[in-house]
């Protein structure tokens, strides 16, 4: 038996299907409702596309921004959306992070060069980008043993817990509890110095705090595409922020960090866009008092004293004196 099929509401058999698809009558009615993909000739003659067309991007940043993932040499670059929303992107620099590699990503302040907390050999790369930064020779024996501005990204406030001492939580002593007041800063653009704990590695660790034991940056940054990378992470991320190897002054665009550090072996970039010149709040909380280093992105907090406040209270207590 022929095989049939339903037109109309009635049964018609293959022949006069075919017969029927093929009239004047069922194209009419039919392909009005099909959609239409544009020629290239009805494209360009769509008011305002020629304007976009005829905009040229630099050759640089053309070379990075093509596909989701490219390669430059040995260099993974990865643009990602600033939201987060393409999180799937960030499957590859997670397993380089992993297995020890150095790369860039964006946090809420400004990029920061990053990599594992558990690989010896990755911080001492990080560490060769930095005496980079600062014109020196990395083979000169001099330096080697020079401390410098390093921070962990953390994933969470027990991260803190775990690698320092912590924040202070009051005492009999009338010291407020710190703690607390903390909590509403975090997640955001601060860098609170603290009191290293003997569960940080001892390459991350920095001299010169007011007691004299060792100190360590630590931030917890507010940004959808570190807090991806973070969550998938078995332990912090070392970091120090991109800066220039000629001027100290931040680098803002990752094409540019990709000429400038790519030649240097740098693993990775993910970019996530332009960042503005605002780094983050430096709090040193290893003394009596939460002293603000550098005023940066974050907003003085009350709790938080500046040089400013110290040398009036010092003049303050001049006067006092001077008067009895």
């Amino acid at each position: 038996m022929a095989a049939a099929m339903k037109i109309g509401g009635h049964f018609s058999t293959d022949k006069s299907a075919a017969a029927f698809l093929s009239s004047p009558l069922c194209r009419s009615v039919l392909l009005p409702h099909r959609c239409r993909i544009p020629s290239r000739r009805a494209e360009s003659s769509i008011p305002g596309r020629c304007l976009a067309m005829a905009v040229r991007k630099s050759p640089k940043r053309l070379k990075y921004e093509a596909p989701p993932f490219s390669k430059d040499g040995d260099l993974l670059y990865v643009k990602v959306d600033p939201s987060g929303v393409d999180r799937w992107k960030l499957e590859p620099v997670i397993e380089q992070l992993k297995e020890g590699a150095v790369g860039v990503i964006p946090t809420d302040t400004v990029y920061a060069i990053v990599c594992d907390m558990n690989s010896r050999s990755a911080i001492e790369h990080l560490r060769r980008y930095f005496l980079v930064f600062l014109c020196l020779n990395v083979e000169d024996p001099a330096i080697s043993h020079l401390d410098f501005p390093l921070s962990i990204l953390c994933r969470s406030l027990r991260d803190i817990d775990v690698y320092t001492t912590g924040f202070p939580c009051g005492d009999n002593q009338g010291r407020p509890n710190i703690f607390r007041a903390v909590k509403h800063c975090l997640p955001g653009p601060y860098t609170f110095i603290l009191t290293a704990s003997k569960n940080l590695p001892k390459q991350c660790t920095n001299c010169g705090s007011d007691n004299g034991k060792k100190s360590i940056g630590v931030r917890l940054p507010d940004d959808p595409v570190a807090k991806a990378i973070l969550e998938k992470m078995d332990a912090p991320l070392i970091s120090t922020s991109v800066k220039s190897p000629k001027e100290d002054e931040w680098i803002l665009d990752p094409v540019v960090i990709a000429d400038v550090y790519g030649k240097e072996g740098l693993d990775f970039i993910v970019d996530a866009g332009l960042r503005i010149a605002e780094p983050s709040t430096v709090v040193d909380m290893t003394g009596t008092l939460p002293k603000i280093i550098r005023l940066g992105k974050g907003p003085k907090q009350p709790w938080m004293v500046s040089e400013e406040d110290e040398n009036a209270e010092s003049q303050r207590g001049t006067l006092m004196s001077t008067a009895g």
